[in-house]
């Protein structure tokens, strides 16, 4: 599918990026899942993760693909090509939308009508000339299904996204402590949110993936928050070795974990919670404290923040203070 530079507005100028392109070829890849993710969010004690991060990073396959689809067209075309997934600021959405793969839905993804909303993008930037394809229409009609579902209420109008309360920037891309007027919306999300995807009417049409690598793994299917608790920094790497879980980190990864803990209602985690209050790492103690006071008994709760004398970060004693404050406590 072709783009061409008369068709595009300011934000999708490729031109912007690399001024010798003259068009892009957007590429599309399914990657459904064999379940409805929406049904994961019940089972607690479990973890979900969002179903593109379930096995490898699409990054390193699509670019792949993309770098051989590209070597074709230029052996057969000539000219000078480029690649990018998620490598460069790319408008692919809006991109794909003028090529014809789909439309951008309301919850701002892109929505296919073969495949639904589980799409993972490409772009091959060209020096050639391409005839442009006809763009998609929008076919969400007075469909609300992705708005109204969304935990956080991240989107304050149709075909608008304040990334900011989105579960996926603030599990993904959020560096410092998740604010407390999310965490018990987050559930048991603890990489990604695929809730406005999966709502959507479309994936009525979508199919399974039919890409191995993108075939969820058994472990990352629903794995027990106890297991992903017990993690130190090398089983982390080591467990998500080959997957784009591991670009964020070990304190990131268990700071969400527990956030999930918290969110649980299981007393079997309190044990594992509460091993992470001594963690180097103030982002995964602030959360172990933050999970403590949603586990525990008041008494219980105030007994250990009796004993948190030593902790002299301010952002976990803060911690500490909003707990007892949440179990009608102070201190």
């Amino acid at each position: 599918m072709a783009w061409l530079e008369d068709r595009a507005d300011e934000r999708s100028n490729p031109q912007n990026l690399w001024p010798e392109a003259r068009s892009v070829v957007m590429l599309a890849m399914n990657y459904g899942p064999d379940s409805d993710p929406l049904e994961l969010l019940e089972r607690k004690d479990r973890a979900a993760i969002s179903v593109y991060a379930r096995n490898r990073d699409y990054h390193d396959i699509i670019k792949g693909r993309l770098k051989e689809f590209a070597g074709r067209l230029v052996a057969r075309f000539g000219g000078d090509v480029k690649v990018f997934v998620d490598t460069a600021p790319v408008m692919e959405k809006p991109l794909a939308a003028l090529a014809g793969l789909g439309w951008q839905g309301k919850h701002t993804n892109l929505v296919s009508r073969d495949s639904g909303s589980w799409l993972f993008l490409g772009a091959i930037f060209s020096t050639l000339d391409l005839p442009a394809d006809t763009p998609e229409q929008d076919h969400c009609g007075s469909c609300r299904a992705c708005l109204d579902i969304c935990p956080t209420n991240a989107f304050p109008a149709a075909y608008q996204l304040d990334a900011r309360r989105c579960i996926s920037y603030l599990t993904i891309e959020a560096k410092e402590q998740v604010r407390r007027e999310f965490r018990e919306a987050m559930g048991n999300r603890i990489y990604g949110c695929d809730d406005c995807l999966a709502v959507c009417p479309w994936n009525k049409f979508a199919e399974k993936t039919s890409e191995a690598k993108l075939t969820a793994r058994h472990d990352l299917q629903a794995p027990p928050l106890a297991e992903l608790l017990a993690l130190d920094d090398a089983a982390f790497r080591s467990f998500f070795s080959g997957s784009p879980i591991k670009r964020i980190g070990r304190d990131r990864f268990i700071r969400n974990v527990l956030i999930a803990a918290g969110n649980s209602g299981d007393h079997a985690l309190v044990e594992p919670v509460r091993a992470h209050l001594a963690d180097p790492a103030l982002l995964v103690r602030g959360m172990a404290v933050w999970a403590l006071s949603r586990l525990l008994p008041q008494a219980e709760f105030a007994t250990l923040a009796n004993a948190a004398v030593g902790e002299t970060d301010p952002e976990v004693v803060a911690e500490w203070r909003a707990g007892l404050e949440y179990t009608g406590l102070s201190r």
